[in-house]
């Protein structure tokens, strides 16, 4: 083997190129988006109205950046039961980036708050494992903005060591098309320029994979999902959570997770003239919608079928009781619209890649979270890591 191309610098993309360039495999990286000062990456959100709004980021370390740096373990058993067990990537994961719960000193007045409330319910909510580091981070409620202190583990870490291991990363460089021969990848095409390559992985995300996947000849696109989620919110007086390290606690309901989450959407919806930003408390409801959407080269459409809105509605309930025992005032009560934060299954494990995340053109990869066969419902970038170090693993070895 050659030469390695790695479409994509989040999750997926920046793992599997450091992990291969680690054992000396010469890789280039090409990355759509431009590299941006962290606590900016805000700048680089192109969201996608969809159905409902698809949250995403256009930039080098992509969504990374923007995300409330959680670690949860998801979608384990399903894909233990197609023949893929991450134990061990998981296990190496979560102590080379001390994953794990923040010290009672990260915690605020409104998580702890929501947190108890849970518990007068008789509803276990337990800590958030994060990939945060506590002796960095000082609360300030900007992790899904980009963090200013880069306490939070995003792909620009596993970049900057791919660099270090001898990795091309090239920046502002989106790629087209896809290069096969006799059923053999070749390379790929970015702008008018072609890189050749022995073999091929894409990590371009939900919405771009499916699409490279059909320069190639490959059907794919279809049986998209996106973790629908809402935040339900109302008035509490001066709790200040607007500034507390978000999604900090987590509840596991069936079909769904309940987390405390701070939105601006809040404040606008019950009216910016009568309530400060300082004077919401909310909760996340994220679901495991189905499969529902498709990506084509022209559109992408996600439509929330009736068992979505039933689980939605039903993890609304549960969070206003939450809510209610946390002296939130009823009243005040608003949700904000459908959006979508984790897209994926439009390349899915056992539909257009094998359980090696190969397709069926020799030498093209898949490994970003098109490849989950179903929604997680719950936060996805370790998993996606998971899946990038046991990727490599077995490229090694070929």
């Amino acid at each position: 083997m050659n030469n390695v191309i790695v479409v994509g610098s989040g999750a997926g993309g920046a793992a599997v190129a450091r992990e291969l360039a680690f054992y000396g495999i010469n890789v280039t990286l090409l990355e759509k988006g431009r590299s941006i000062q962290t606590e900016n990456a805000h700048q680089c959100y192109d969201n996608l109205d969809v159905g409902v709004e698809l949250l995403k980021a256009t930039c080098l370390g992509g969504t990374t950046l923007v995300t409330a740096g959680n670690a949860v373990r998801s979608c384990q058993e399903e894909l233990e039961s197609r023949g893929i067990n991450l134990e061990n990537e998981y296990w190496e994961l979560e102590r080379e980036l001390n994953i794990g719960p923040l010290p009672d000193t990260h915690f605020g007045e409104g998580t702890l708050k929501i947190m108890d409330a849970a518990s007068s319910l008789g509803l276990s909510m337990d800590k958030m494992p994060k990939f945060i580091n506590p002796r960095e981070c000082i609360p300030c409620g900007k992790c899904s903005f980009g963090c200013p202190r880069n306490a939070k583990w995003s792909s620009l870490n596993y970049l900057e060591e791919a660099e270090n291991f001898g990795a091309k990363i090239i920046e502002d460089s989106p790629v087209t098309g896809i290069v096969v021969t006799d059923g053999q990848i070749r390379g790929v095409f970015c702008h008018a320029k072609k890189y050749v390559a022995d073999m091929v992985i894409l990590c371009a995300g939900a919405v771009e994979t499916p699409r490279l996947l059909g320069t190639a000849g490959l059907v794919a696109g279809e049986h998209l999902f996106v973790d629908t989620f809402v935040t339900v919110g109302g008035v509490l007086k001066d709790i200040d959570f607007h500034k507390e390290i978000s999604m900090n606690a987590l509840y596991n309901g069936d079909g769904f997770i309940l987390a405390p989450h701070y939105s601006s959407l809040i404040n606008s919806r019950i009216g910016k003239n009568v309530t400060r930003e300082k004077d919401i408390l909310g909760i996340m409801v994220k679901i495991r919608d189905e499969r529902s959407g498709c990506v084509t080269d022209q559109q992408v459409i996600k439509n929330n079928t009736s068992q979505d809105v039933g689980l939605i509605a039903e993890g609304s309930s549960l969070a206003g009781a939450i809510l209610t025992e946390a002296e939130v005032d009823p009243g005040s009560f608003v949700s904000t619209p459908a959006r979508g934060a984790h897209p994926g299954g439009t390349a899915a494990i056992g539909e257009v890649v094998d359980k090696n995340l190969e397709t069926e053109i020799d030498g093209l990869f898949v490994c970003d979270a098109s490849v989950f066969p179903s929604a997680p419902g719950a936060p996805s970038v370790l998993t996606i890591l998971a899946l990038a170090k046991r990727l490599a693993k077995y490229i090694i070895k070929i």
